[in-house]
């Protein structure tokens, strides 16, 4: 069987061979791959998947690789947990938490997109694999390409989160730090890419890597019960995960697997970079770039390449979007953790404070079913934690020295 057409332009639809391009050479439009759904049905059954591995490669048939896998092979299958104690706090019926903060091997839900793009890149025979990031993709290109034995380089801006950082060198990966904003590391690498034959995976590779953020979606339906849900909110960056969450809700309604979804789709960002949020409350498909002024460093890119495409996701589904401030995302990080005793990034904590706002004001009905996408784990992001956190008592070694301290909280708590 064969699965991959090749490539097609998203605004033009002229088709290409699969090959290592991200932009059609007629409108300039990205182009994404081109998949023959005729062929896959009756192929891909829920047993068939549920035979699968408990990874991302159950869903193999609907990912842009023909050979054999080459790294990932225990990348996601992550938890989604029915979170009672978060449900009860908002005032809402049924909340789900898709949590890809303990996602192999790095904590994020970016082991997925860079495990199809690096098994690609293996595929077209790359022996260089490179990306700009925000940090996320960072750590997990490092980490993929040591798997693989490949060499890589990995463009960051240069004030990215120490944690981050250090995540990513200790795969020994040649990293660049590189002093301006995310955008405009990117630009960069879009003129390195054109120079070295190396696999950029956000840039050349990029139509084959943005398709692992649809196990997500996929793994949301069948870990549900091959049911959609009602609303789900995700943050976004790039853009490019609320898209491919859509995209899989459809394709596995186009395939049979699940009924006719009504899911609608919300958009969740930091106040000091939210671009697509922006462009959904004004209600227009022009986005106007911005400069990234925000602790939620992960989703600072201020002119999302996926931006018209996720505000497009959002009002075809229904949803809307939110802002977070600085203060409402740690107050969302703080709110997961007291709940569920999940301790997520700052990305995580825009989600968290997004949909609290969007239950508080309505948007989101309390008796539907909701999930929250949590996409990376708060030990990559502490020290925004810092100052509000604290050790409570310091005492001697003595029993007489812990009985004073804890009369003493008693005391405090009373009053």
């Amino acid at each position: 069987m064969t699965k991959l057409k090749g490539l097609k332009c998203r605004e033009c639809g002229r088709r290409y061979p699969s090959s290592p391009v991200h932009i059609c050479e007629f409108c300039f439009g990205p182009v994404e791959v081109d998949y023959d759904y005729d062929a896959l049905k009756g192929v891909i059954t829920r047993q068939s998947i549920a035979a699968g591995p408990p990874s991302i490669w159950r869903y193999r048939e609907l990912l842009p690789i023909e050979g054999d896998v080459a790294v990932g092979h225990h990348v996601g299958f992550t938890p989604l947990i029915r979170s009672q104690n978060l449900a009860e706090e908002l005032g809402v019926r049924e909340l789900w938490i898709k949590n890809d903060s303990v996602c192999h091997p790095t904590w994020s839900f970016k082991d997925r997109v860079v495990a199809v793009a690096v098994t690609r890149a293996k595929e077209f025979g790359f022996d260089t694999i490179a990306c700009a990031s925000t940090g996320n993709l960072a750590n997990s290109v490092a980490a993929h390409a040591a798997e693989a034995r490949l060499k890589s380089y990995i463009f960051i801006p240069a004030d990215l989160e120490q944690g981050k950082i250090v995540a990513t060198l200790v795969y020994q990966p040649t990293l660049v730090a590189v002093e301006g904003t995310y955008d405009e590391v990117n630009r960069l690498c879009s003129e390195v890419s054109d120079k070295y034959r190396w696999a950029f995976v956000n840039i050349n590779i990029r139509p084959y890597y943005s398709e692992g953020s649809k196990t997500y979606g996929y793994e949301i339906l069948e870990q549900l019960g091959w049911r959609a849900p009602g609303h789900i909110v995700v943050p976004c960056a790039g853009g490019s995960l609320i898209t491919k969450i859509w995209k899989a809700i459809r394709e596995f309604a186009s395939l049979g697997l699940i009924e006719r979804p009504a899911t609608r789709m919300y958009a969740a960002q930091a106040a000091g970079c939210g671009p697509i949020v922006t462009m959904v409350k004004n209600d227009t498909d022009v986005l106007t770039p911005v400069r990234p002024n925000t602790i939620a460093k992960s989703l600072a890119i201020g002119n999302p390449a996926d931006g018209y495409y996720a505000y497009r996701v959002v009002k075809d589904s229904g949803g809307y979007g939110e802002h977070a401030t600085d203060e409402e995302i740690v107050e969302g990080m703080l709110l997961l953790a007291r709940t569920e005793g999940i301790f997520t990034e700052t990305a995580g904590g825009v989600t968290v404070a997004v949909t609290k706002k969007l239950i508080e004001t309505g948007v989101i009905p309390r008796d539907e079913s909701i999930v929250i996408c949590i996409t990376g784990n708060g030990l990559k992001t502490p020290d925004v934690l810092y100052e509000r956190l604290d050790t409570h008592v310091t005492i001697r070694p003595l029993l007489s020295a812990f009985d004073r301290a804890l009369a003493e909280l008693k005391s405090q708590a009373r009053s």
